[in-house]
């Protein structure tokens, strides 16, 4: 998204899925259209953009929150100098550690760039390099956990093909060489927007420069995409290519025009791709319906928060997190008395995660974490309380949940407070009765 302070052409629960194959090495990395975490499973980003370079002293909390709310990646704007004040060797470092205390992949952006060729102020793509180049002590050692978005919106409008693709990948080449091998995000042309189909059309060109092949593209979905069918041409496009794509930054306006929000977060869902919400907290006065959270107060959504979190194919209902979270930490505790592990007192999922235990976790299907670790729900429908699914828990469904609905295949508790819509009561999401129904 382009700066806070000015007007831009283009701003810039869970599910069980099946696992993919593992790739060659252990880091995040790429496969045809996938995203694989550092186990080798499948990973779809489903997250939120925090405006770290102008608000420093809200990040952690941020982070908190966000993980809170069932987000499993974060993307976070970072300043090389160019246009605002240097984000720092260690301000990095202490957003990494923080953001994986939390559970979150972490996205790092350059956002100096935005608008380069129509803004003056812009910087470089090349000098987005150097700042990853001066930073990288902090970086390397954190391929499971970080990937490097080279360069935030670094074209605006007009610039040839070649142009984009020169300079993405002499970026390429030169991380590369350095010796970075994380995961590398590329920003579209247009403002993010892609209007002109540049990174669409040329997205081959750059991947195939990456020795590793690990690059996903990135689109930035505002007033361009104000339609299923145009939300749908685009992404479809990027799978029937075989590449990986996110939705870097989109909303539900921008400017009072509508974005298509719940297309993008339906058809990515549909398509395998992550998306990432713009944003957290602290647009301009003109852009304020783009705030996910009141005043960064992650106990106060705005209604935007509440269509990201708690739309039918929002983070809430969508996520899982990254497996090198679960393991690692389960690894760690492997040393605890049995009574203590998730795996040994409740069984094991299919997909090797411990069953949670602790009834209270129970959202009728999804992620929970206990022990210091990843935990699958068991999922329950309205006749079902036993709350074992192959696990064994013990207890009776919670009375005051007031039964569970059936969301298109998966179990979500009903709500008590409101009788439509989405909302969030007793610690995790609900569906309200009417909207249920009328599924």
């Amino acid at each position: 998204m382009k700066s806070f302070l000015r007007h831009t052409a283009s701003i810039a629960l869970m599910s069980l899925s099946l696992w993919g194959l593992p790739n060659a090495h252990a880091d995040i990395s790429v496969s045809g259209t996938q995203v694989f975490d550092g186990n080798g499973h499948s990973f779809k980003m489903r997250g939120v953009n925090v405006p770290h370079a102008w608000f420093t002293g809200r990040t952690d909390q941020a982070l908190q929150d966000i993980a809170a709310l069932g987000a499993n990646s974060v993307r976070v704007v970072l300043s090389n100098g160019a246009q605002w004040t240097r984000t720092s060797e260690s301000e990095v470092a202490s957003i990494i550690s923080r953001a994986k205390a939390e559970g979150l992949i972490t996205v790092l952006e350059v956002h100096d760039t935005t608008g380069y060729g129509e803004s003056g102020d812009a910087g470089t793509i090349s000098g987005a390099v150097d700042y990853w180049l001066d930073i990288q002590n902090v970086l390397q050692g954190e391929e499971d956990y970080v990937i490097i978005n080279i360069a935030n919106e670094p074209f605006g409008n007009g610039p040839s093909a070649s142009t984009w693709v020169d300079a993405h990948t002499q970026a390429i080449s030169r991380l590369r060489n350095a010796g970075l091998t994380h995961t590398l995000m590329v920003d579209a042309a247009n403002w993010g927007q892609d209007w002109e189909g540049i990174m669409r059309n040329n997205a081959r060109q750059v991947l195939n420069s990456d020795p590793q092949g690990d690059v996903i593209f990135s689109v930035h979905m505002y007033e361009v995409y104000d339609s299923d069918s145009a939300v749908n041409s685009y992404l479809s496009s990027f799978s029937s290519q075989g590449l990986a794509l996110v939705v870097g930054e989109f909303a539900a306006d921008h400017y009072g025009s509508y974005v298509a929000a719940d297309a993008v977060m339906a058809r990515a869902e549909q398509y395998g791709y992550g998306y990432l919400g713009w944003s957290w907290s602290g647009n301009s006065s003109e852009l304020s319906s783009l705030d996910i959270a009141n005043n960064f107060d992650g106990g106060s959504l705005t209604s935007w928060g509440e269509q990201l979190f708690y739309g039918a194919n929002g983070i809430a209902h969508t996520a899982h997190p990254a497996s090198t979270f679960g393991e690692s930490a389960g690894s760690s505790s492997s040393s605890n008395s049995s009574e203590n592990s998730g795996s040994t007192s409740c069984g094991t999922a299919a997909n090797g995660y411990p069953y949670c235990c602790d009834s209270s976790s129970d959202t009728g299907g999804g992620w929970g974490w206990e022990n210091e670790q990843s935990c699958v729900v068991p999922e329950r429908t309205t006749n079902d309380t036993s709350g074992n699914d192959g696990a064994d828990n013990t207890g009776d469904e919670d009375a005051s949940s007031g039964g569970t609905c059936d969301w298109y295949g998966t179990a979500y508790p009903m709500c008590q407070n409101q009788t439509d819509g989405w909302g969030w009561e007793n610690g995790q999401s609900c569906i309200g009765q009417i909207t249920c129904n009328n599924q």
